[in-house]
């Protein structure tokens, strides 16, 4: 079915896709991330979508937890370095309770000090738990060693000083100027018809939710652009039995025409199949490694690559002498026809499953639509995908497969 897409009095951005399924599921998607905080506040996005369940002016923090659920239904929600997405799954007759709650918890919420509290002492939690996980807590490290001072360097989670900093009136502050309707996008993939979903949303997300002066408050939120970057390599000393390593450097954003090249060759080096370039060398053939990956995450001024791999703390070296030897042979050599193909053909493969779940849609379609302004029909981005050529390919790995261009950082 075809994608629907407006924008409602509000504001607001709303997406739908009918599909034939007694299971709905609805997002709503707002420009409010780690990027939007304060230094001195780092983590009160992640902070703030913990507090969201806590109560409301019409329901307490256990009605919330039992309400869809009680239907047989799911309600969550996650931040990102750009966005935070609070989404609900239920039987199509319960859609309007979805809607209705996840307003609720947008416009509603009241934040207790007392919750705060708890919430806080989680998240600390949390975080410490990262501290005994090296192989997540690199790549904060990372994060914050390649971008230094711009907010992109924050962790989603902040640290324990910032965390402990934040109280109720600095959550409030963040939702007054953030979560507003002209900052959100509302995705339904449902077996109703649009214009019942249409009729939802503008009840709980219209102009009776509008706050005056929003428009100035996120016209004079600029962002800093991302600017220079280290390269080279930093080893920190860890008391680990395997080491850690992250490679990257920033790439193209989500605007940029070679995004979709960019996450080719990043599929082709270490995607989640078995048969990825970096997985055969280190797992396969050298058995060094038993996790290698690489990634790439778009954000709206500026990109991330990264190649992660554990090994032996005795296999570093050995590791990052393969790992440079099949990148020069990329950069060197590119990708036969064939193989190209055949890259193209997996990468289009994991698409079609990806879009296949439903609620994978909706998230999907909520976040194109918060930054992009539309939705992309799948069978234009399957036809930029296999328009793709080898030449593309080789110029991308040739500007950036390069470790001399890129930063490493090693824990050992």
């Amino acid at each position: 079915m075809d994608i629907i897409t407006s924008k409602l009095g509000s504001g607001i951005g709303y997406a739908f896709q009918r599909i034939s399924s007694p299971v709905a599921y609805c997002a709503l998607s707002i420009k409010a991330g780690t990027r939007n905080e304060k230094d001195k506040y780092n983590g009160v996005a992640h902070l703030t979508e913990h507090m969201l369940f806590k109560g409301t002016t019409k329901r307490g923090a256990k009605r919330i937890s039992n309400f869809l659920e009680s239907l047989g239904g799911e309600l969550n929600a996650y931040t990102t370095k750009e966005e935070t997405v609070i989404h609900a799954t239920v039987l199509k007759e319960d859609i309007r309770k979805a809607v209705e709650i996840l307003a609720d918890l947008a416009f509603n919420s009241l934040f207790p000090e007392k919750e705060l509290l708890k919430e806080r002492e989680i998240v600390l939690e949390e975080i410490s738990s990262y501290k005994d996980s090296p192989s997540e807590q690199i790549f904060d490290d990372f994060d914050e060693y390649l971008f230094g001072d711009h907010p992109l360097a924050k962790p989603i989670l902040g640290t324990p000083s910032s965390v402990k900093k934040i109280g109720v009136e600095q959550i409030k502050e963040f939702t007054n100027q953030h979560y507003q309707p002209c900052n959100m996008t509302f995705s339904i993939v449902a077996d109703i018809s649009n214009a019942r979903g249409v009729s939802l949303v503008n009840r709980y997300f219209g102009e009776s939710v509008m706050v005056e002066e929003l428009g100035e408050v996120l016209s004079n939120t600029k962002l800093p652009v991302v600017s220079s970057f280290p390269t080279g390599e930093k080893w920190v000393s860890k008391k680990t039995y395997q080491g850690h390593c992250v490679i990257g450097a920033p790439t193209y954003n989500l605007f940029d025409s070679r995004r979709l090249p960019m996450a080719l060759l990043t599929n082709i080096l270490g995607g989640p199949a078995i048969n990825s370039k970096l997985n055969q060398t280190l797992r396969e053939k050298h058995a060094m490694a038993y996790t290698v990956d690489a990634s790439y995450t778009p954000y709206t001024d500026a990109g991330l690559f990264t190649i992660y791999f554990g090994t032996d703390k005795n296999n570093i070296e050995k590791c990052l002498s393969i790992l440079d030897r099949e990148l020069e042979s990329i950069r060197e050599k590119g990708f036969s026809e064939k193989a190209l193909k055949a890259s193209k053909k997996q990468l289009l493969g994991q698409l079609a499953i990806a879009m296949d779940n439903a609620e994978s849609q909706c998230l999907s379609m909520g976040k194109s639509l918060l930054f992009y302004k539309k939705v992309e029909p799948i069978q234009e981005i399957r036809e930029k995908i296999l328009k793709i050529n080898s030449a593309q390919l080789l110029e991308i790995a040739q500007e950036l497969l390069d470790r001399k261009n890129m930063f490493t950082l090693i824990y050992s």
